[in-house]
């Protein structure tokens, strides 16, 4: 083989290995809408099933207003692009569009609201384009994404949006940002009340360079709890901003 062939098949071997198709695997919690959602959220890119990308959520949902999930995609550190959550049997499915930059790592806890048992999916995109999908089941009594607002009951609550409450938590090679916010989070379902939600958030470092952003969505509880983990220290900012323009922001230590 003379050195032209050689430099042609050294170009078109990435561009095949690229082209091949990727097993994506079997789907561990099997779900008639899977395909529906490859789609739509993942714009049919390629992805696999992987077990590296946990997804945490109780068997059970005790409180369908308030249930916790964690997303942690740690085993992708420095190869993390965005992350994707959602909950295929809610009405209102998406979750979270999660974006970790310099100084965060690739997981998330927060607290949702689920309709019914469902699947729970959380799609991590890295580097190279590919998503790796991790998921879980949850069962549920219902009702949480249609039931009444607590925060609504509440007298003189309307005082109170946007207040954040948090702290900073030291772990062995990084801190835990655990923080709420007071808003009632309501997604239109409940009658007469339309859609005022917190959409988006950023968290910057005390040079106000950007560590994080997340476009949230109604599926995220009332009064939402979140937790970040974050390498380095300094005060952290957390920027908010609703669906009607209200501007929010607080100053963790």
């Amino acid at each position: 083989m003379n050195w032209r062939a050689c430099c042609l098949l050294a170009c078109w071997l990435p561009l095949l290995a690229a082209a091949a198709p990727v097993d994506p695997g079997p789907d561990p919690v099997p779900s008639v809408m899977w395909a529906f959602y490859h789609k739509q959220m993942l714009g049919d890119a390629p992805f696999v099933f992987d077990e590296r990308v946990k997804l945490l959520a109780p068997p059970f949902a005790e409180d369908a207003r308030q249930v916790p999930l964690e997303i942690d995609a740690r085993a992708f550190k420095g190869e993390v692009v965005r992350i994707l959550a959602w909950a295929e049997l809610n009405p209102l499915p998406k979750i979270v569009d999660f974006e970790p930059l310099d100084g965060v790592l690739p997981w998330l806890a927060i607290r949702i609201r689920i309709e019914q048992a469902t699947p729970l999916r959380a799609a991590v995109q890295t580097r190279d384009g590919l998503w790796h999908v991790g998921s879980t089941l949850i069962d549920a009594a219902g009702g949480g994404c249609t039931a009444p607002s607590v925060v609504r009951t509440q007298p003189g609550w309307e005082e109170h949006i946007g207040e954040v409450l948090g702290g900073r938590y030291p772990r062995d090679h990084f801190s835990r940002l655990r923080l709420q916010v007071a808003h009632p989070m309501d997604n239109g379902m409940v009658g007469g009340i339309p859609e005022f939600f917190l959409n988006h958030a950023e968290l910057r470092d005390q040079d106000d360079r950007l560590m994080a952003r997340l476009e949230l969505f109604p599926a995220v509880s009332e009064n939402p709890s979140l937790a970040f983990d974050i390498e380095g220290a300094g005060q952290t900012r957390l920027l908010l901003r609703d669906n009607s323009g209200n501007q929010f922001s607080a100053t963790l230590p």
